[in-house]
């Protein structure tokens, strides 16, 4: 493979590693292949035009063309040119359609995003864009160091919107692809240029090597950069504080809901973990049938349930009175709050109507006061909140409901508003269902007692959404879970013009003890909320074998003042039981929510989020140590090669004459000698003779007399070996003088000199051309002997079919002919 050929391969490698950065941006990651093909057909076209006899700059404009095609070819499909081959200007209208799309679903969706086309363009556009640079810059134009800046920019993108999504991984894998292209693009500038010094018994010039130096502190960098950032102090805020300079009042909806709820849930209900988001206490008697509500989605445009508001207010001590509500004089439900480190951006949960809530920074929250929900100004504000919520206790019996006057215009307008697209399907279904009621009450009632009969099934299997498609595959399919029930029963009370909206949330928690109540990753919910005059917005439960039925749900025909206590709750223990073995242990609330299976199945599961724990740490334990266990190896080699080198050294035992040496123990104390200087920072030049050499180094380390004499004895002795007649015999202590000489390098040296001879010497260069040599003989023999294999197989094969050919045509059988 040529140099430019290597620059290809690398330059679309860092883009590819780079990328990956990206992923936490979207659910899936499907998406990645498309780029990744996108990457390499970019680089196959660069690396043929580079081959034509063309203008350097015609390079990036072909690769740009061509990545404008798989585009449209990817996202718009054909069009009318070329028999419908090429697209057409059909496509450009596709295009410019998908484009929009995204940029719309840009503003809608927070991050992970739905894999809608728009976003999957936008996507592998823009790292198919980097990767034009890339390969523009270091393969075309050669300077593959200023390639890091776009690969850069894709990686701060990429981290930047992932937030708390993003991972060291992703910097380290872009860091490395990166170093790769930097290290072969050193290899192409030795393999033209040479190399200004050479190293010692080896002709580094034809070798065509790339110091190893430059790789250890790229990698030393790297390495210094993962690792810094574990033990390095953290600030929250940087220099300008967010808080400084705020105003008060109504201010834009901004990042308070940049969160997408129902994205977020339909993610924790499909892959449910029994992770402690909240702790909470409740005085009531109801405590285990309180839904925890984050809040209400108002607006629904055909493709998803979102908040309607615009503007959002300060937080207040106290809310104004709910909306629809006409006696606020109610007796409160008072409860205190624990929220773990695993719950991260969400709203508020809270008992619905909350009347006041109390937090420590009052700032951190914002109000929407349509649909009383209250929203983070950022991500880091709900992260182990301690908050107390007083909430109204408000219960109203079915027949108040059922003689509850017509709703404002206002309140009918707004929230039985419906998409001219919606599927008739809604409607018709709507009006079916609830063709025998007389009152709204009723026709709500229809409709729960449909959705939680037995042509209704709880999946979470099937795909996601709330938009019109997907209520009417719903409909058809009757399967679903809790996203899929709340948002058809919404739209369908819309069309029966019952004012509804999307309520997202918890399910009440299980009991801890002590009347404390516990919330896990099994408990996220959500359902309809419809309003009734004088009463607000209350909530109904569509989704079968979850959540309990509110009591003004229960059939009455007689009212009551307050309800007693719905047994759907077990009674309080020391720990909840996740999963009874039987229907005598499974209390009413794991009955409906379908989780009386086998206890055996929840120990499975339990120690195996347990071992995936313990393997993370494990994992992330056995990474520093390795990386750690590599930095040490240069240091390890070199003591270890320096103490095998010097041996006895021709010390003198107690009572004896000086040790005779052998010519190998002299040339190993010269090779220490040389390697000690190249640790300095003196490099070895082999067109001196040791003598001359050791006045180099002598000069250049400006040296005591005690070491310069040491250094010329050792090269003394060398030269007797390398150019005296043989049988001369050596009985110079060269252990010592190698020492006293490494003695007077290491006084003479700076500081960060001494560190960089311990810790990462140049000199242990040596053992990776030692590792590369032994890996090339390998193959070599490897070759040789598949070539001698290959010979003794084919060779008699050849041997015949040669002789046939030589054979007369008359010698031929006839049968051959």
């Amino acid at each position: 493979m040529t140099t430019r050929a290597k620059l290809t391969v690398y330059s679309a490698l860092a883009t590819a590693l780079a990328s990956l950065c990206l992923t936490p941006l979207l659910t899936t990651r499907s998406w990645v292949t498309h780029a990744f093909l996108v990457i390499a057909v970019i680089a196959a076209v660069g690396a043929g035009l580079r081959r034509a006899p063309l203008y350097r700059w015609t390079v990036p404009v072909g690769q740009l063309l061509v990545l404008f095609l798989l585009i449209l070819i990817g996202f718009a499909g054909s069009g009318s040119l070329l028999g419908g081959v090429l697209p057409g200007p059909s496509s450009l209208r596709a295009l410019d359609h998908v484009v929009s799309s995204g940029l719309d679903d840009i503003q809608v969706y927070a991050i992970p995003a739905p894999p809608n086309p728009g976003l999957r363009l936008i996507l592998v556009a823009a790292v198919g864009l980097v990767a034009v640079v890339v390969d523009t810059v270091a393969v075309t134009y050669r300077r593959s160091a200023l390639a890091g800046l776009p690969l850069l920019a894709l990686y701060s993108v990429g981290n930047g919107l992932s937030g708390d999504h993003g991972s060291w991984l992703w910097f380290a894998l872009a860091s490395a692809g990166y170093l790769v292209l930097l290290f072969a693009e050193g290899q192409d500038r030795v393999s033209r240029w040479g190399r200004v010094f050479h190293g010692s018994s080896r002709d580094w010039t034809s070798s065509g090597r790339v110091s190893p130096g430059g790789q250890q502190v790229g990698v030393l960098a790297l390495v210094a950069a993962l690792l810094l950032p574990v033990v390095l102090p953290h600030w929250d805020s940087g220099l300008l504080s967010p808080d400084s300079g705020g105003s008060s009042g109504r201010s834009s909806i901004g990042s308070a809901t940049s969160l997408d709820p129902l994205v977020s849930l339909e993610s924790a209900v499909t892959k449910p973990t029994n992770n402690e988001l909240l702790t909470y206490t409740l005085d009531s008697e109801i405590a285990d049938q309180v839904y925890l509500r984050t809040g209400a989605l108002d607006q629904f445009d055909g493709t998803n349930w979102r908040l309607g508001s615009t503007t959002v207010n300060d937080l207040p001590s106290s809310f104004p009175a709910p909306e629809g509500l006409r006696d606020a004089n109610l007796p409160r439900i008072e409860g205190d709050f624990q929220i773990s480190d695993r719950l991260e951006k969400s709203w508020l949960p809270m008992p619905y109507p909350a009347a006041s809530v109390q937090v420590p920074n009052r700032s951190d929250w914002k109000l929407d006061p349509f649909t009383r929900t209250v929203l983070p100004t950022n991500d880091r504000a709900i992260r182990g909140l301690r908050y107390h919520v007083s909430a109204l206790d408000l219960r109203p019996t079915a027949n108040e409901l059922r003689t509850a006057s017509t709703a404002p215009q206002d309140i009918r307008d707004h929230y039985t508003s419906l998409p001219q697209d919606l599927p008739p399907v809604v409607a018709q279904q709507a009006h079916e269902v609830t063709a025998k009621a007389t009152n709204d009450y009723d026709r709500a009632m229809a409709l729960v007692n449909w959705f939680t009969g037995p042509q209704f099934q709880y999946d979470t299997a099937v795909n996601g959404g709330t938009g019109s498609n997907a209520i009417a595959v719903f409909l058809r399919d009757r399967k679903g879970f809790c996203v899929h029930f709340a948002s058809t029963m919404a739209a369908m009370a819309r069309t029966l013009k019952i004012p509804s909206r999307v309520a997202v949330g918890f399910t009440p928690g299980d009991a801890k003890g002590g009347n404390v109540y516990s919330v896990t990753g099994r408990m996220y919910h959500a359902w309809p909320e419809l309003y009734f005059s004088g009463y607000g917005w209350l909530r109904f439960e569509p989704t079968p074998s979850r959540g309990n039925q509110p009591r003004y749900t229960e059939q009455s025909t007689t009212a009551t003042t307050a309800p007693s206590q719905q047994p759907t709750a077990s009674a309080q223990s020391s720990a909840p039981v996740p999963a009874p073995t039987d229907s005598k242990g499974c209390d009413a609330k794991q009955r409906q929510l379908g989780e009386c299976g086998d206890r055996s199945k929840a120990v499975s599961s339990a120690a195996e989020d347990s071992w995936l724990l313990s393997g993370q740490v494990l994992g992330s334990a056995a990474v520093v140590v390795l990386v750690i266990a590599l930095l040490l190896v240069p240091m390890l080699w070199r003591s270890a090669l320096r103490r095998r080198r010097l041996g006895s050294g021709g010390r003198r035992g107690p009572g004896r004459g000086p040790a005779e040496l052998t010519d190998a123990q002299v040339l190993a104390a010269w090779d220490e000698l040389i390697d000690s200087a190249w640790d300095v920072g003196i490099p070895p030049d082999e067109s001196h003779t040791p003598r001359s050499a050791a006045r180099r180094i002598t000069e250049k380390a400006e040296l005591d007399a005690d070491s310069a004499a040491a250094a010329g004895r050792l090269a003394l002795a060398t030269e007797r070996v390398l150019y005296a007649p043989a049988g001369q015999v050596t009985t110079a202590p060269l252990s010592a003088d190698v020492r006293t000489a490494r003695q007077g390098l290491r006084a003479t040296a700076s500081r960060a000199g001494r560190t960089r001879a311990v810790l990462l010497p140049p000199s242990s260069a040596q053992l990776w051309w030692r590792i590369s040599d032994a890996l090339r003989a390998a193959r070599e023999a490897v070759g040789t002997r598949v070539g001698r294999v290959s010979t003794a197989v084919t060779g008699p094969v050849r041997r015949v079919v040669s002789r046939r050919k030589r054979k007369p045509e008359s010698e031929q059988d006839p049968g051959e002919s």
